[in-house]
């Protein structure tokens, strides 16, 4: 469901929306609290209500400084419960995220689980709103800027969206999924400027957009509402003119790759894409990337065309997973052997054959992709693994405890490491080193994976 503005929810809620701006202004936080509390609950798509109860919570808090913000307990039960829910109730997950912040306001796991909840429910303004709060805590986490930057595009704040990744950019010139991301976002940016977003929203006209004026006053006769689904059709049918006289307009192709894509039109999206891959376009490893995530969505589209009560509902799921994998898989060898230096590519290879269960051939590419030092974490938490699966205990403990040394900061990548660690330790027997590990998650988020359940034990045994 979209976000809804404060005029398109009850007029008993939007009372008590106001109530609790007043109280806000009196500084009546508790107050004001509790009753846009209610708001969000009964109506959790209200943007406007949500963004004045985080003002009220923040305030109350007291605008806490960096280092008391580290301590405020992060750890909290409820978390584990909210990534649950996140699964199959996103709703559900909100609520859970909002109760947390009503205690503590600067808890990035919360935050973090209330913005995937937003974006699973379609309120991208909401997820913004959260993931602004955890950059400002963490200002050069690459993941969350990223995040952060789709939503605000999904939100229509695309120009806001561009001029964060193009930072990102400035500060990782050689990460190739940034740079995708900023392609994403210049194309976003040019729907935005053609008038077409502003248009299906309703403010603005097409005849801002239309060179023809006698077609604008036509069109405003007619009092046709555009929808998106409308928008982007006439986006296709206004660059396939234009192609028929710049047949050779490589970024029109590319528009119109991405607008069929858009539309689901997989097949003829490829059709275009390929036309850019041709000897006369001249392909590069950004196109084929997007020509390998286009196709995967074919397979993807296939396998959810499937009838789930058909009595061979579960061989042909099974075929079509295979075959996407093995699609996968050779598409990305091929990459790498044409772009041998890309160690993103090597890096995802290796993804592709640790969840083929190709161990040798995935350590194989981490080794290579550890050499790129913006995978270079994640690329030894995945050998760590790979060794772990081969029963060579004593090198993956190695290769994740150089890991832990090289990870700044005490974020969920570096609690994977150090529950990994743990583990490791508990297969080769060593029960005081794991549980020392699943100690120093526990002293900051006891509701990670089941550690509480395995310091408990520990404890409980002693």
């Amino acid at each position: 469901m979209p976000e809804k503005k404060l005029a398109q929810i009850p007029r008993v809620l939007r009372e008590q929306h106001e109530k609790g701006l007043a109280a806000l202004q009196r500084n009546n936080f508790d107050y004001a609290i509790s009753l846009l509390g209610v708001v969000v609950e009964k109506e959790p798509a209200c943007f406007e209500s949500r963004e004045a109860l985080r003002a009220a919570q923040l305030r109350k808090a007291g605008g806490a400084t960096s280092f008391f913000r580290k301590m405020l307990g992060s750890a909290n039960p409820m978390l584990a419960k909210g990534q649950l829910a996140l699964r199959s109730n996103p709703l559900e997950a909100l609520k859970i995220a909002e109760h947390i912040l009503t205690g503590d306001p600067y808890n990035n796991g919360a935050h973090k689980l209330l913005a995937d909840a937003a974006l699973a429910a379609d309120f991208p303004k909401t997820a913004a709103l959260s993931l602004e709060i955890v950059l400002k805590n963490n200002p050069k986490d690459r993941e969350v800027t990223l995040k952060y930057g789709s939503a605000l595009a999904q939100a229509g704040q695309v120009e806001k969206a561009e001029a964060l990744i193009t930072e990102l950019l400035r500060a990782n010139p050689a990460d190739p999924e940034i740079a995708q991301a900023l392609k994403n976002l210049s194309a976003s940016r040019t729907m935005q400027e053609g008038g077409y977003e502003a248009a299906a929203d309703g403010k603005g006209s097409f005849r801002d957009m239309l060179r023809d004026k006698e077609e604008a006053v036509s069109l405003e006769q007619e009092n046709r509402q555009v929808k998106e689904g409308d928008v982007a059709d006439k986006l296709i049918r206004e660059h396939e003119a234009r192609l028929s006289s710049e047949p050779g307009n490589l970024k029109l192709l590319r528009s119109l790759a991405e607008l069929y894509s858009q539309k689901k039109d997989f097949d003829k999206a490829l059709e275009y894409y390929q036309k850019i891959a041709s000897p006369e376009g001249g392909a590069d490893a950004s196109l084929e990337r997007a020509i390998a995530e286009t196709t995967t969505k074919k397979f993807e589209q296939a396998r959810a065309a499937l009838d789930p009560n058909a009595l061979d509902y579960a061989d042909q799921s099974a075929r079509i997973q295979a075959e996407r994998q093995a699609y996968q898989i050779t598409e990305c060898r091929n990459r790498a052997e044409r772009y041998p230096n890309d160690l993103q590519i090597r890096f995802e290879l290796g993804q592709l054959y640790f969840n083929a269960g190709k161990i040798s051939e995935a350590i194989q590419e981490f080794q290579k992709a550890q050499a790129n030092p913006h995978r270079r974490i994640q690329a030894l938490s995945y050998l760590g693994q790979c060794f772990a699966r081969r029963g060579m205990n004593d090198l993956a403990a190695r290769t994740l405890q150089n890991a832990i040394k090289e990870k700044v900061g005490f974020d969920d990548e570096r609690k994977e490491l150090i529950y990994a660690l743990g583990a490791v330790f508990e297969k080769m027997g060593k029960r005081e080193e794991a549980i020392e590990q699943f100690k120093l998650i526990y002293e900051t988020d006891i509701g990670y994976k089941d550690v509480a359940a395995k310091v408990d034990a520990y404890y409980a045994s002693q």
